[in-house]
């Protein structure tokens, strides 16, 4: 679950889990809806709106409150969106609750935390938003069946029900309701194997701004008095060259798509960060040599907070620490298979 703070490297596991379970839900799950129609043109292919959905979702600027159900808590949050010169803005506050709000423009990403009295300043990709729904490609899609369900009114709103069902036990499945108008996501589920919802958003208003101010963006909480911590992405420094971090087997579809270093609050040294994908369903591992002084840690450490899993171990002297919104046996899987290699035998990792 998006978005992810900075990490604190004694607390990763933690921390990693407490900030995804402050942002908003992928979608996905059963629900009723009405018979599929036969005969669906090529542009209504269910494929396509799950393009426009993105598409909208990316280029239009909106203004929307939902309701966002995961672990048996439901918390009301609002979320801002503007793409203005070629910069994108976005702000996701929770309304109650924590107060916590996630403000990105552009690259960076500013997670204020009140309840921590903390304030965690990231870089993340610029096409990576802060609420997260599904995209496929070409590869993804052989995973996963697609198909359109039916169509249904809600909340005033005509609405395509979609389906994305995993063919395997590695990824988790997905329903969601498109508006026919705007191609904006009314309502998403997540699910998992045995068809339990796992996660929910449903928005009670969605506004389609031909501006939205500069004001938007502000953050609501006051910051006096906070702990402000960075993490920075750096590039991988020379001693890394020597030994390099990668899967040996991953579960069937995923690959690695991102190696980088990162400087987490509180670490004296980079860490490995790696980046695992389906092309819909995404697995991040961070790779932290253990001090020669430090008392052994538990060799494995588990955690799920709503679709968010972790899973911890120690290898060749390093703490392995995979982290995505996956089932617990996609990160299991994943943080067991990492192995160190000489650079020079590096190859794409065997599905």
């Amino acid at each position: 679950m998006r978005p992810r703070a900075a990490r604190n490297s004694g607390q990763l596991l933690a921390l990693i889990l407490a900030s995804a379970a402050a942002g908003a839900a992928h979608a996905a799950g059963p629900a009723a809806a009405q018979a599929p129609t036969p005969g669906t043109p090529a542009e209504q292919a269910p494929t396509r709106w799950l393009e426009r959905m993105n598409q909208s979702l990316t280029t239009r600027n909106y203004d929307g409150t939902f309701s966002h159900w995961h672990g048996g808590r439901v918390e009301m949050l609002r979320i801002i969106h503007r793409v203005q010169d070629g910069v994108v803005s976005e702000r996701l506050a929770s309304l109650d609750g924590s107060g916590r709000e996630f403000i990105r423009t552009g690259p960076s990403l500013a997670c204020y935390l009140p309840d921590k009295r903390t304030v965690l300043v990231e870089q993340r990709p610029r096409e990576e938003p802060l609420v997260g729904f599904p995209t496929v490609d070409d590869q993804s899609a052989s995973f996963y069946d697609i198909r359109e369900v039916g169509r249904t009114r809600l909340n005033r709103h005509d609405t395509h029900v979609i389906t994305v069902s995993p063919k395997d036990e590695y990824r988790y499945g997905y329903r969601l309701w498109i508006d026919d108008a705007t191609a904006m996501p009314m309502k998403t589920q997540l699910c998992d194997a045995h068809g339990h919802i796992i996660e929910q958003i449903v928005f009670a208003s969605l506004t389609l701004a031909a501006h939205i101010p500069d004001s938007a963006f502000r953050p609501e909480v006051s910051t006096e008095g906070f702990q402000w911590l960075r993490d920075a992405a750096l590039p991988l420094p020379p001693a890394a060259a020597a030994l390099a971090w990668n899967a040996m087997r991953l579960p069937p579809g995923f690959r690695m798509t991102v190696r980088s270093a990162q400087m987490l609050p509180g670490s004296a040294n980079p860490v490995d960060h790696l980046v695992f994908t389906d092309g819909l369903a995404s697995v991040s591992v961070f790779v932290e040599a253990q001090a020669s002084h430090a008392p052994s840690p538990p060799v494995t450490q588990s955690a799920t907070v709503g679709s968010s899993s972790a899973f911890s171990t120690v290898i060749d002297g390093h703490k392995i620490t995979a982290v995505g919104e996956v089932p617990p046996a996609t990160v299991q899987f994943i943080a067991t298979q990492v192995k160190a290699q000489d650079p020079s035998s590096l190859g794409a990792p065997r599905p």
